[in-house]
């Protein structure tokens, strides 16, 4: 089947009776166009199915308006819930997303950084993944903002928009404290992740403030099979925690199913189980969740706004926000006694 060959602004330009430029000015927000030229031209654009190539104009301007989105994974709800905001906010602004998928670490991210880079996106938002010194200094080199969302870097080079992971993993403990609980655990997320690290800094050290220590600890790397492992390793014994932090809900799923339907506790009766984020799914009452709220729509818009200030060269410091979550108090953990939602 023959192709049809692609409609240019010169046909439509002679259809309509204008110059070509005309038609360029049509199809530039902001150029000067009569109103009777508008119309001509557009008309003589849908008779002819003619589109203009936003992506060349914008190539011309100095600008594709396109912001590589990179992330990790997506089986944690709180993923394609957080993509879906950043991307509505971007488009707000006039951006489009082109959305990569990348491991965490490695050869892999270096391949996708290095992609973006050739398809000359305006900005990287980079969802839970971290990046090699050597693609920081080719971002740095190419003057393309690099905006971390959900997880920060140690050397602080790049702007940063997350929680308050250590507020919020000290407010569990807090919690699971006032609830009159003896032996609580704690199931870790990916070592590597600020995430991880902070919530369970955040945890540790509420606990070690009110005179006690980590009871057990299981690694359930973000990852909803090691998860249940870890949740078998951490409750093998006959005197197991009578409370859980999860370092994240997907996580804390895959451990309330293990207790639940493997070794034939009640929760919250024998063990409470708390997670983090807040991810739809914990709101239904099959899991009823206790879980610490990421603000993920004030997220995606900071993100986007720490974006657009990267944009201007004159911008030399990185941002770093943390915003606050509500702990969000449900039937998966004991509540203290007088508690208030």
């Amino acid at each position: 089947m023959r192709v049809p060959e692609k409609v240019t602004s010169v046909e439509v330009a002679a259809r309509a009776g204008v110059s070509r430029s005309a038609v360029s000015r049509v199809y530039t927000p902001g150029a000067s166009v009569s109103a009777r030229t508008a119309e001509k031209v557009r008309r003589a654009a849908d008779e002819l199915g003619y589109r203009p190539n936003v992506l060349a104009r914008a190539m011309k301007a100095g600008r594709s308006k396109i912001v590589g989105l990179v992330v990790a994974y997506l089986e944690n709800q709180f993923y394609p819930d957080a993509i879906e905001k950043l991307s509505r906010r971007l488009q707000a602004e006039g951006y489009h997303a082109l959305v990569f998928m990348a491991s965490n670490t490695g050869p892999e991210i270096d391949q996708v950084i290095a992609e973006l880079l050739d398809y000359q996106v305006d900005g990287i938002i980079m969802a839970s993944v971290s990046m090699s010194s050597d693609l920081t200094r080719r971002c740095e080199a190419a003057g393309v903002p690099v905006v971390l969302f959900n997880r920060a870097q140690d050397d602080g080079k790049f702007s940063s928009v997350t929680s308050d992971n250590l507020s919020g993993g000290r407010r569990l403990a807090e919690f699971l404290l006032a609830g009159g609980h003896e032996r609580i655990g704690y199931i870790a997320g990916w070592e590597g992740a600020s995430t991880q690290r902070d919530r369970e800094a955040g945890f540790v050290g509420a606990l070690r403030a009110a005179g006690r220590d980590l009871y057990a600890r299981g690694d359930g790397a973000f990852h909803f099979d090691t998860a249940k492992d870890a949740a078998r390793e951490v409750f093998s014994g006959t005197n197991h925690p009578d409370a859980v932090v999860v370092a994240n809900d997907h996580m804390a799923f895959a451990v309330m199913d293990v207790l639940r339907f493997e070794l034939g506790l009640s929760i919250p009766r024998d063990v409470s189980v708390v997670g983090y984020d807040d991810v739809l799914l914990s709101s239904w009452p099959a899991y009823d969740l206790t879980t610490v709220r990421q603000p993920s729509r004030r997220m995606a818009d900071a993100c986007v706004e720490v974006f657009l200030d990267r944009l201007d060269p004159a911008a030399c410091a990185p941002r770093h926000m943390r915003l606050t979550g509500d702990l969000i108090v449900r039937g998966s953990a004991r509540k203290p006694k007088g508690w208030v939602q």
